[in-house]
C-alpha cells in the first residue's frame, strides 16, 4: 500500500490556504482585500498572516497611504514553492496511481 505524503499543516488551514491562493494570483494584496475575499474577521486574519510571515511564506509591509495605515501582503519564493508542493501532494491524494513532480 502506498504511503501518502503529509500535507503541509501550515497550508492545510482553510484561511491560510485562501490567503496563499490569493497571493499566488495577485502577488501583492492589501489586508482589507484579503479580509473581504476570505470573509475572515480582522483579528483571525491578522493571526493567520503572522503565522505565514513567521514561516517565511509571505512578507507583510505596513505603511501609510493618505494618513491611513495600509498593510500589504506578498508571497515569497518559499511560499510559492510550498504552495506548489501542497498542490502536487493533493494531486497524489486524488490520483494515487500517477506520481507528480
Amino acid at each position: 500500500m502506498k504511503k501518502f505524503k503529509d500535507l503541509d499543516p501550515l497550508l492545510h488551514s482553510q484561511l491560510r490556504l485562501a490567503v496563499i491562493s490569493l497571493l499566488i494570483g495577485a502577488e501583492v494584496a492589501e489586508f482589507t482585500y484579503i479580509k473581504e475575499q476570505t470573509g475572515s474577521t480582522a483579528g483571525n486574519l491578522s493571526i493567520q498572516l503572522t503565522k505565514l510571515k513567521e514561516a517565511g511564506y509571505i512578507e507583510v509591509t505596513k505603511k501609510f497611504r493618505d494618513n491611513y495605515p495600509q498593510t500589504l501582503c506578498s508571497i515569497t519564493s518559499l511560499g510559492r514553492q510550498k504552495f506548489i508542493e501542497y498542490v502536487n501532494t493533493l494531486k497524489e491524494y486524488l490520483n494515487p496511481e500517477q506520481k507528480t513532480e
